[in-house]
């Protein structure tokens, strides 16, 4: 619940990090293969949309010297580009098919439910809570009446775009063929145990 009452944008980024490893323990914790593979695997799509939502937010910041959510509505017409690449960050975010984030929460999802149906659902309404403040700060930031601080803000550049683009290329390459991954992973955990 702090992380709904959280003012500054990386601030609140940050406390979802915390929630996506909460959902890595539990995967660790239910002490089954399924479990352990999908800890590994989410801990990689996190050390991926998590950089790319930091790198989005230090963008903003270098426009307007704030992170103060408060200070941001509107952004997407003033800086379209931006709202379309902070969107498909922030649906990576929250784990929606396709995404790489979707493959470690499912799998962390399907090792809590074998486990048990209260570590299950305990689980799944995390993840709820966790998309909840992700597109509650999307919303605030990018839609509404423009704010004043930000309606002459120039949209995110082409260098800008090119150094987000791989991390794109690899959340959605993860959430397409996560079997790149997770064989390896699955190879070495069987090897190890």
């Amino acid at each position: 619940m702090s992380t709904c009452r959280q003012v500054d944008i990386k601030r609140l980024i940050a406390y979802s990090s915390v929630a996506h490893m909460g959902i890595v323990t539990i995967g660790l914790f239910t002490h089954t293969l399924e479990g352990l593979i999908a800890s590994v695997f989410l801990m990689i799509a996190h050390g991926v949309v998590s950089p790319a939502l930091f790198i989005a937010v230090t963008l903003l910041y270098n426009r307007h010297h704030t992170r103060l959510i408060r200070y941001y509505r509107g952004i997407a017409i003033a800086m379209p580009l931006f709202s379309v690449l902070f969107m498909i960050l922030t649906l990576a975010n929250i784990a929606i098919p396709l995404s790489c984030n979707f493959v470690g929460e499912f799998l962390s999802l399907v090792a809590a439910y074998s486990t048990s149906v209260s570590l299950g659902v305990f689980t799944a309404s995390s993840m709820v809570i966790s998309a909840i403040y992700s597109l509650y700060l999307y919303s605030r930031v990018c839609f509404g009446q423009p704010s004043p601080h930000i309606l002459f803000s120039r949209d995110i550049n082409r260098r800008e775009l090119h150094g987000q683009l791989p991390l794109i290329f690899n959340i959605l390459l993860l959430g397409i063929v996560p079997s790149l991954v997770l064989s390896f992973i699955g190879t070495s955990l069987i090897r190890h145990l």
